[in-house]
This record gives C-alpha cells, structure tokens and sequence, in this order.
C-alpha cells in the first residue's frame, strides 16, 4: 500500500477536468526547446488520463517571471512540441485562473488536453496564496501532481491544489517516489552513495543525513579534496574549503559512529593548468606538487570503488567524480559509471542517480539507460537526498480533500 494515491486509484475520470501539474520547464534557445525530457516524461500521464475521457489540463510554470507576463516566457511555446510528442492536438489557454480560462475549459470535450499559461504570471504562485490557489481549483474537478521536479516548492500548483481536490500522484512523479524509495527509504543493504561536486558547502547537508542511512560513501569531485586536506594531505593549487576542515572530521566521525566508510581516493590525476587536455600526472595524494590541482580520481582508486560496488546491492549516486566537463577529467566518473551499469543489467545492483550534472555524465559515460532510474530533477532530488520533505509530495501523502467516486 503506497502512502499516497495514484492514477490506478482515481475512478471514471470520463469527462471530469483534471488539473494535471507537469514540469515542463525545458530549456530553450531562441524560443526552441533544445532538450524535451521533461515533456516527453509528461507523455504517459497525459495519455493515460486523454485516453480515459478525461478533460486534461495541464500545469506548469517556465522560468521565473516574478508575478508578471512575458512572452518569453509563455508555456504557449511548448504547445507544438507537447503536441508532437502526444501525437495528438494540444490546445491552449491564455491564463491559468480567471473567467476567461473557466468559459474555454467548459468548452472542450472529453479527451481533450488543454496547456494552461504559466502559473507563475501570477504572484500567488509562489507565495501558494490560498485565493489564486481556490481561483485554480475552480477549473479542475481532480488533481494529479506529476512534476517530483517541482516537488520541492511549496507552491500553489505544486502544493496548495492538493489540498482543495482530491488528489493523485501521476505516472512520472509516481515513478520517482517508487524510485526513491527502494534507493534510501527502504533499501536492500549493503547501499553505496557516490557524492560529488565542487564544494562540501553545497552538499552538507546531504552528506550529514547519508552517513546514518549508507554503509559506503564515496567521496568525489571538488570536495574530496577537503576530505583529503581534513585527513592531512597537502592538496597543493586544488580546489578546497580549507575553513570547513572541523566539519569534515564531524562527518568523519559521525560515519565511524554509524559504521558507514568513507571512501576517499588515494591516487589522483593532477595538473598545473585547467583546461582541456593539458600535461598531466596520476599520483599518489601525498604526491601532489604544491603548484598542481587535483581534478579527478586516479584509476586505481576507480578500481578499487568498482570492487566496493560489486558488494552492494543498492547504489544511490549525485555528483560527478571530476571535472568531468572537461577531457580528460570524465574518465574516472564515466569507468565507475559503467561498471554500475552492468552491475545493474546482471541485476544485482539497483541504480538510482539525480541532479543535473548526474544526468549529463552518466550520459556522457553512455549508460544513464542501464540505471535502474535517472530523475531529471535538480533542486527536488538534493533535497531528497538531504531527508528533507517534499512540500509537494507531503501534501499528496496528506492531502484532505474527499475521496473522488
């Protein structure tokens, strides 16, 4: 029994107007969207609920427009290509409350999908004012939340309809929540989480709650070169929060207390210069030159992570290994990447990675579709990853609204 509904949950929706939140906040270049996942992620849930004979309208905001219209900004440009990809008609409406949008949503038949204007035209948004928020259910006779993406924002569309309709989690945002869960709510042990990124300022909080739920952390990026400096390694040029030193050892301690390993490298590429392809060295991490960075792992520190692997069973994974943007510094994110992948495909791994620059490297590496699951969220999965709670996903699990029949 899942703690929140879900469409297999929602009855004869024939003819009832669903408001359906999506994240369809894709980027764009010179108004073409030039990366459609989140729309194409959308596809299922709209079906599903099109094909039921439901009215569909769907929610989403784009960018950040502070409560005014602008035209740069309108979810009216991602009509066309949520049209091609559904392969049925999707139509439009100029606003997202008001009289005007309830007069064309009485208009249209069962089946129908409508784009609704970006709710964020509107102030109430994301101050989740409770009479935009009544304004918004006035459209709708059902809400389904299918945008875990935005789950993080206690937002009138994201939270506050939860609260005012009966309400369901749609299929992506129902995938995610599943996901999530075999990944650190309730996993199968020994759990591995891979950490990377620039610095351990952005990422303390997650590092602070992973220790008491992991039994392997393993330490990338930027700021395994604070956990090496904590240690007493001379990092040399590298990149490094020399002042946040005291808190590492905190978490050092805090995973010795849990017995959680931390796993940190113990040879490193080095190079005197940033850029793409420049001299560089592999080096034990007492061997740094004090005029060199460390900018990726070394290759048997790779290996013997890939052996760390190969003993659990479930891998939870954020942040890059190196600088991965940036040849040759990819090559120790794209190796461990590959080998959970196929730890993955023999099944005896479960996968589970998020965050943007995630994302872009297990791409990169050519195995993102091996992974058990790759959410496409950024702000909503770091939260996720510091056991924080989802205002989005809390008011589904919560949500007073009477049962739909």
């Amino acid at each position: 029994m899942k703690p929140f509904r879900t469409l297999d949950d929602i009855g004869d929706v024939r003819g009832k107007r669903v408001l359906l939140r999506e994240d369809l906040n894709a980027p764009m270049k010179d108004g073409a969207v030039t990366d459609d996942s989140r729309l194409r992620a959308a596809v299922p849930t709209i079906a599903e609920l099109s094909d039921a004979g439901a009215v569909v309208l769907v929610l989403s905001h784009i960018g950040r427009p502070k409560g005014a219209r602008d035209p740069a900004l309108s979810t009216a440009l991602m009509r066309k290509p949520l049209s091609d990809l559904l392969g049925r008609e999707v139509m439009f409406i100029d606003d997202c409350v008001g009289a005007e949008a309830e007069a064309a949503v009485a208009l249209l038949a069962p089946g129908a999908v409508a784009l609704l204007e970006n709710t964020r035209f509107h102030a109430g948004e994301v101050e989740n004012d409770p009479g935009f928020a009544d304004a918004m259910a006035r459209l709708g006779d059902v809400y389904v939340n299918d945008a875990f993406s935005a789950a993080h924002r206690a937002h009138a569309s994201t939270e506050g309809l939860a609260h005012r309709l009966p309400a369901f989690a749609g299929r992506a945002m129902e995938a995610e929540l599943d996901a999530l869960d075999r990944a650190l709510g309730n996993p199968e042990h020994p759990v591995a989480a891979v950490v990377g990124g620039a610095k351990v300022s952005t990422k303390l909080t997650v590092l602070e709650h992973l220790v008491a739920k992991v039994d392997h952390l393993i330490i990338g990026g930027g700021m395994a070169n604070t956990f090496l400096a904590a240690r007493g390694v001379d990092v040399g040029k590298s990149l490094c929060e020399h002042d946040l030193v005291d808190t590492v050892n905190r978490i050092f301690a805090a995973a010795g207390k849990a017995g959680c390993i931390v796993h940190l490298p113990y040879d490193v590429v080095t190079s005197r210069e940033f850029r793409a392809n420049p001299p560089t060295r592999i080096v034990n991490v007492h061997e740094v030159a004090a005029n060199e960075m460390i900018l990726d792992i070394g290759p048997a520190a790779v290996e013997a992570l890939a052996d760390v692997l190969k003993t659990c069973r479930t891998l939870v994974w954020n942040g890059p290994l190196g600088a991965f943007e940036t040849p040759p510094f990819d090559a120790a994110t794209v190796a461990l990447a590959r080998t959970a992948a196929a730890l993955t495909r023999e099944g005896s791994l479960v996968s589970v990675a998020g965050g943007g620059d995630t994302v872009a490297a297990l791409n990169q590496a050519g195995c993102a579709a091996d992974f058990t699951f790759v959410s496409s969220a950024g702000g909503a999965f770091l939260e996720w990853m510091e056991g924080r709670q989802l205002p989005g996903v809390a008011a589904l699990r919560h949500s007073q609204a009477p049962p739909f029949a």
